[in-house]
């Protein structure tokens, strides 16, 4: 049964009460209702909970839930919870002291749209409350099985394009850009980038980031695992990655790099991941990086051989297989500092060519039709700023034919 048909049956009641949404370019004001809680039933095209969801259904060999009933909604609800437990618990509290102050988005068919978090809340206060019986929400009579590209769109305009709204976990979004824009193509980059109102920039950086996170996932053997990506906690690697491999010029050399970044995320060698990765960086743009490349691939290759040991790669086994081998592990750090302590002593070396191409820099940006604007006596300052500057630059200089006779 339609939701709005249950006016008449007693289980959605309207109110006095009205939000604002923006459908197909239109914003207009939509009527609020109560609608009993066991009437409705969570979106499990969430992106909220998209590595969940990913998760479920990988260990239950499944390719889409095919029932909405209580026993679904008690899967997706721990999803929900699990997701972010002290949102959930303060929204919880939140709730039980003012109520729901905010209505939802829910379709014609029950599905929830926009307010997944509150009826869990709703949910579990029920349990001990059962007064507590109804969720507010707005009714849109559309179905999703027939508006999937509108229900996305809208879905993201509520998540990301209202200011406040966005907690996802980063790698949960990335999925969801994945999925929507990248595999199934149900919404355009422009679309995408329209509704949550992002630069172009900025969505081509998670666009990249995306697709490093889908090839991790295939070199480790785990294709579109996506859970596995959320267990390592790898937005913060991910986001590195791109700037590391503009450091190499050739495709080859990127691609090895790319491997061995992957290795490292695997194996997690040392510490917080992100600065680990980020110290390769530092490396690529060094004269060492061919150095650094070739005896890193060695690791990649026994990293290779070790993922060809299993047939299911999990985050289990990663834990237990991979990130226990501390004798690799070992031997990537070794290197990374090892790399690490040559290209700092480059980097000292070559400071003093650093600092004075800045001041050159600095002195050739120098307005010098400002200085006739000046005072007497700040032109007076001027000119022995400048005696003081060419009595060091002379002292640069000596240094400098001493050090080449020295040679």
């Amino acid at each position: 049964m339609l939701l709005i048909e249950g006016i008449e049956q007693g289980f959605v009641v309207p109110t006095e009460y009205t939000r604002k949404l923006t459908l197909d370019g239109i914003t207009k004001s939509y009527q609020v209702y109560q609608i009993r809680l066991d009437k409705l039933y969570y979106n499990d095209q969430n992106d909220r909970i998209a590595t969940w969801v990913n998760k479920y259904k990988e260990e239950e060999s499944i390719e889409k839930f095919d029932f909405f009933n209580e026993n679904y909604n008690q899967i997706i609800e721990n999803f929900i919870y699990e997701s972010n437990p002290k949102a959930i618990d303060k929204t919880k509290k939140n709730i039980e002291l003012v109520g729901q102050r905010e209505p939802g988005v829910v379709l014609n068919d029950g599905r929830i749209i926009d307010g997944n978090r509150r009826y869990t809340c709703l949910r579990k206060i029920h349990e001990y409350n059962p007064n507590v019986k109804h969720f507010e929400a707005v009714i849109l009579d559309r179905d999703i099985r027939e508006n999937k590209k509108e229900i996305k769109l809208l879905e993201l305009s509520i998540q990301h394009g209202e200011e406040g709204k966005i907690d996802y976990n980063p790698i949960d979004r990335l999925v969801g850009l994945y999925n929507d824009v990248i595999k199934n193509e149900l919404i355009t980059v422009d679309e995408y980038q329209n509704t949550v109102n992002e630069t172009r920039a900025s969505i081509n950086k998670k666009i990249e980031q995306a697709n490093l996170m889908v090839e991790f996932l295939e070199f480790i053997g785990a294709s579109e695992k996506f859970y596995i990506a959320r267990d390592l906690e790898l937005d913060g690697p991910l986001g590195e990655i791109p700037a590391i491999l503009n450091k190499v010029r050739t495709e080859d050399e990127k691609e090895d790099l790319k491997l061995i970044i992957f290795s490292n995320l695997l194996m997690k060698p040392k510490g917080d991941i992100t600065r680990f990765v980020r110290k390769i960086k530092t490396i690529a743009d060094s004269e060492h990086v061919t150095d650094f490349v070739e005896e890193q691939l060695d690791f990649v290759e026994e990293t290779a051989e070790k993922i060809e040991k299993f047939e299911d790669i999990n985050s289990k086994v990663i834990n237990n297989e991979f990130r226990n081998d501390e004798k690799l592990q070992e031997k990537m750090v070794q290197s990374l500092e090892k790399f690490e302590i040559k290209t700092k002593k480059d980097l000292t070396r070559i400071k003093p060519i650093q600092d004075m191409q800045k001041t050159y820099t600095t002195l050739e940006s120098i307005d010098t039709n400002m200085i006739a604007k000046l005072s007497i006596e700040e032109q007076e300052e001027l000119s022995q700023t400048i005696e003081a500057c060419k009595d060091e630059l002379d002292k640069l200089l000596t240094t400098l034919e001493e050090a080449k006779q020295h040679d």
